[in-house]
């Protein structure tokens, strides 16, 4: 970049309107107002002298005003949502549940018996079986899934996974194209610890963002068309 289109650059003037289509055009403008919003959100949540100088420590980096954005917005979900969370996690419990079984697919139903009934009578392990004639992606790990969000799986499968104990083996079932064989490891329940408390409040916070951010392109797109 020469010196010349430097100089055009900064003795060019832009106009508020023209700022607001730039920056919706560089797709800038969703992040600033992103900022100013939680900004605003956080504008009335104090800190202690000892809270600021704890951020400050922990970020020397960083001005005051940076240090402590952070800290101020934590505080501002707690104040705002901290009282639904338990409400929010009795909704949600069923979505943060982690399963753990073991999967094993084919579309042959008289090969899906004969590998039940060889696991069920345990001349091979399921893990065995699966890494030769699971025809999923599964195969590679020995037929073992997860954990993962108890959602995750087809819910036909999720029905029949909440209504198994750990280590129950459930006969040949068709699941679409597949006859699957499926064996329970592991359920884990969601419990409302600190790490579960504080996931519900960012996504109580990320709803309300993405909510409040649309809301305020929507009106600025529309005054300044």
């Amino acid at each position: 970049m020469n010196d010349s289109y430097l100089e055009r650059l900064c003795q060019q003037t832009i106009t508020a309107p023209e700022l607001i289509s730039l920056l919706a055009g560089y797709q800038m403008l969703p992040q600033l107002y992103r900022e100013l919003l939680i900004d605003q959100a956080i504008a009335s949540i104090e800190c202690t002298p000892e809270e600021i100088e704890q951020a400050k420590q922990e970020d020397s980096q960083q001005i005051e005003t940076l240090a402590t954005r952070k800290l101020r917005l934590e505080k501002f979900k707690l104040a705002t949502w901290g009282h639904k969370v338990e409400s929010y996690f009795l909704t949600q419990k069923a979505q943060l549940d982690q399963v753990t079984y073991s999967l094993l697919r084919t579309r042959d139903m008289a090969l899906a018996q004969e590998l039940y009934f060889r696991i069920k009578a345990k001349e091979q392990s399921f893990a065995e079986i699966a890494r030769q004639y699971s025809q999923g992606p599964e195969a590679q790990t020995g037929g073992l899934i997860g954990p993962t969000p108890l959602t995750q799986p087809h819910p036909q499968l999720v029905a029949k996974l909440r209504a198994s104990q750990p280590g129950q083996l459930l006969p040949p079932t068709r699941l679409g194209e597949w006859i699957v064989i499926v064996r329970l490891e592991q359920i884990v329940h969601a419990k409302l610890d600190e790490s579960t408390r504080k996931k519900l409040l960012n996504k109580l916070f990320q709803e309300w963002l993405q909510e409040s951010l649309q809301a305020t392109l929507n009106k600025t797109l529309c005054t300044s068309a």
